[in-house]
C-alpha cells in the first residue's frame, strides 16, 4: 500500500486535548516507573500438566534431567565413516544403514562406512559424516568428492542442553518453544505461578448492556469487552464485575468487593474532574492515590492508586484511551505481578506517509497501520485519532508516538512508531 493517507484530525477536534500543558501530569516514563514500583509479583504456585501450562510463567527453576541429544547422532543425511580413512581409502565399503530410532549395531572397522539417517545414533568407530550429496555411490562402495573436516555434521551428547544444566529459568513465560524444551527433557507437568486476580468494571449512568434497547442517552458498555480481551491476552484470572452507576455509595460498595477478590483492580470512567466523577474521592476514602494525570494523549486522566492489598487502575471513559492506557501502563505492571519481565516495547524508526498533527505539551500515541513500500517499513495514519475513534484502534497495528513538543508531522518525515505485539 502506498500514497498518503488523508490527515488525521488536528488537536482541536477532541475536547480533552486542547490544554497544551499541565504541570502536575507525570511524563510517561515517570508514570510507567511509579506503577512498576508498586507491585510486586503475586505469591502461589501451580503444578500443571505440560499443555495446561502454555501462557503460564515458570515458578522455579527447571533443570535438564538428560543430555539432549542423549547420543552421538548425525545432522544430515549421508554416511557416517571414521575420519582416519578419509586419507587412506580409495573407496570406502558400505556395511549397513543406521535409521533414527533403529541404530546399527555392529562396530565399524577400517574402510567401511554406514549409510546414515539424519537424528541416527552414530555406529561405534565413525566420528564423521559426509553428506550423500558429496558422495559417488558405486554398488556397495562410496568415494568421496571432497575431504571432510573431523567430526562434521555430527551432533554430540549435550550439545543443545547438558544434563543438569539450568534450561529454564523461574519467571519465563511459557510459549511453543519452552513447551518443546521442557518435552525433550520428560516433564509432564511443571510448577507455574498461579495467575493474577483482576477485577474490573465499567461506571456510568449512560452505559447498558449489549442485547438490550438503547434509550435515550445510553450506549451499550464497549469498555468491558475490550478490558477482557486486554486481560485474557494477558493469562491472568479476570472477574468482571459488571457496570456501576455514578453513585459513591455503589462505588464504594463496588470497591469493596474488588479488593476482597483480586491483586489488581481496573475500572473505566469517572477519573475526570466532572461532577460526577467519584472514582479518586473514593479511592482517598478506602486506599490510596499514587498519581492521577498523565501528560499523554489519549488518556491524561489516569488514577493509579491502592486499595488494600490491592493496586488500583482508574482508566478513562474513552474507548481508546481505555486500550492505550492499558498497554502503556497496566500490562507491565501484571507482567511484573506475574513473575515475568514486562519487557520494553519495540520502538521503530520509520517514514510517515501521512501528514500528522497534535497540540504541544502531550505525548501524543496516535493510531497508525505500518505497511511495506519499496522493501521497506512506512506508517500511515488509521484517520480520526479522537480517545472515540474504536474503529481506527481495530485497523491499527501500532502506536505512532509524537513527542511532547511535536505539533506537526509532513509525509516522509521520520516517526517513532511502537508494533502492538512486539517487546524486547
Amino acid at each position: 500500500m502506498s500514497g498518503e493517507s488523508k490527515p488525521a484530525d488536528s488537536a482541536a477536534s477532541d475536547a480533552s486535548c486542547r490544554s497544551e500543558y499541565d504541570a502536575e501530569a507525570l511524563g510517561v516514563e515517570q508514570a510507567r516507573a511509579r506503577v512498576l514500583e508498586g507491585v510486586t509479583p503475586v505469591t502461589g504456585t501451580q503444578q500443571l500438566p505440560l499443555r495446561s501450562a502454555l501462557g503460564r510463567v515458570l515458578a522455579s527453576d527447571v533443570v535438564a534431567r538428560i543430555n539432549v541429544p542423549p547420543q552421538r547422532n548425525s545432522a544430515m543425511d549421508g554416511f557416517a565413516l571414521r575420519h582416519a580413512d578419509v586419507q587412506t581409502a580409495a573407496a570406502l565399503r558400505v556395511v549397513g544403514t543406521s535409521w533414527a530410532g533403529r541404530p546399527f549395531t555392529q562396530p565399524v572397522g577400517p574402510g567401511e562406512a554406514v549409510r546414515i539417517m539424519t537424528g541416527a545414533v552414530m555406529p561405534d568407530g565413525t566420528d564423521t559424516v559426509v553428506m550423500q550429496e558429496e558422495v559417488d555411490l558405486h554398488g556397495a562402495s562410496i568415494r568421496l568428492q571432497r575431504a571432510p573436516r573431523a567430526g562434521e555434521f555430527v551432533r554430540r551428547p549435550g550439545d543443545d542442553v547438558a544434563r543438569g544444566a539450568v534450561v529454564l529459568h523461574g519467571g519465563k513465560r511459557l510459549g511453543a518453544a519452552e513447551l518443546g524444551l521442557l518435552a525433550s527433557q520428560g516433564y509432564a507437568e511443571v510448577s507455574v505461578r498461579r495467575r493474577v486476580r483482576v477485577a474490573f468494571f465499567s461506571t456510568g449512568d449512560e452505559l447498558t448492556g449489549i442485547g438490550n434497547a438503547l434509550a435515550s442517552g445510553q450506549i451499550y458498555d464497549s469498555n468491558r469487552y475490550t478490558l477482557y480481551g486486554l486481560l485474557h491476552e494477558h493469562q491472568v484470572e479476570p472477574i468482571d464485575l459488571g457496570v456501576v452507576k455514578d453513585n459513591e455509595a455503589a462505588l464504594r460498595t463496588a470497591f469493596t468487593q474488588a479488593a476482597a477478590r483480586a491483586d489488581a483492580i481496573v475500572t473505566t470512567g469517572g477519573v475526570s474532574v466532572g461532577d460526577a466523577d467519584f472514582v479518586k474521592r473514593v479511592l482517598l476514602e478506602q486506599g490510596s492515590v499514587g498519581f492521577w494525570k498523565i501528560a499523554m494523549r489519549p488518556g491524561r486522566p489516569l488514577t493509579f492508586g491502592r486499595i488494600g492489598a490491592s493496586c488500583f487502575f482508574g482508566l478513562p471513559g474513552n474507548p481508546v484511551s481505555v486500550a492505550v492506557t492499558f498497554a502503556q501502563f497496566v500490562a507491565p505492571a501484571l507482567a511484573r505481578m506475574s513473575g515475568t519481565d514486562a519487557g520494553r516495547p519495540l520502538h521503530l524508526q520509520v517514514p510517515s506517509l501521512s501528514r500528522l498533527t497534535k497540540a504541544p505539551g502531550r505525548r501524543d500515541f496516535q493510531r497508525g497501520i505500518l505497511v511495506e513500500q519499496d522493501g521497506r517499513l512506512a506508517v500511515q495514519t488509521t484517520g480520526l485519532q479522537g480517545s472515540h475513534v474504536l474503529s481506527g484502534m481495530s485497523q491499527a497495528n501500532c502506536y505512532v508516538v509524537l513527542p511532547e513538543s511535536c505539533t506537526e508531522v509532513n509525509a516522509g518525515d521520520m516517526v517513532t512508531v511502537m508494533p502492538f505485539t512486539a517487546t524486547y
